[in-house]
Order: C-alpha cells, then sequence, then structure tokens
C-alpha cells in the first residue's frame, strides 16, 4: 500500500502512539513529520490520532469498520520500516 492514495472505506481511525523523547521511538517521529501531511491531505475525514507520552512504546493501531482493531509494534524501526510496517497494517 502506497501513502500516495486515499485508504480503504473500511479503516475507521489510526492512532499513532510514541515517546516525545526516546530513541526506541525515532524512526516513528521521523514518520509522522514526513507522512502525516500527505496521510491528511489524501484522507481529510478519516481520525489521524497522535499520542506521545514519555516512555510509551512506538505502535499503531487501526481500527476498522465493525470495531476490528489491529496493531503493530514499531519500536527500534527506521521510518522506512514503520513506513513498511504501517502499510501492511493498513492493507490487512
Amino acid at each position: 500500500m502506497s501513502f500516495t492514495k486515499a485508504f480503504p472505506s473500511a479503516l475507521r481511525e489510526i492512532r499513532i502512539l510514541c515517546s516525545q523523547t526516546g530513541p526506541a521511538s525515532a524512526g516513528t517521529r521521523q514518520f509522522i513529520l514526513n507522512r502525516y501531511p500527505t496521510i491528511k491531505d489524501l484522507n481529510p475525514d478519516l481520525p489521524v490520532l497522535i499520542r506521545e507520552a514519555n516512555g510509551t512504546p512506538a505502535r499503531v493501531f487501526a481500527r476498522f469498520e465493525r470495531g476490528v482493531e489491529k496493531h503493530v509494534e514499531l519500536d527500534n524501526l527506521s521510518a522506512s520500516d514503520v513506513e513498511t510496517k504501517v502499510a501492511q497494517l493498513l492493507g490487512s
């Protein structure tokens, strides 16, 4: 899945959790800086929640229709690895 087109209509919400300063969340923070504007431009009505808290392990949750929720861990991944994992999650 690419971040150059709108996400499937079954996707209801994306939640990204990470630490503001922790080195394990560096790739996730870089992903947010690089991809958030594109994601919101292409999916203006999709809630994309970013939660930062000191010491929080980096992970992303996707909520789909009928309450189905999936997540992947993103700790210690580079920004490109985070993008790959998020794409796999959203494509599942």
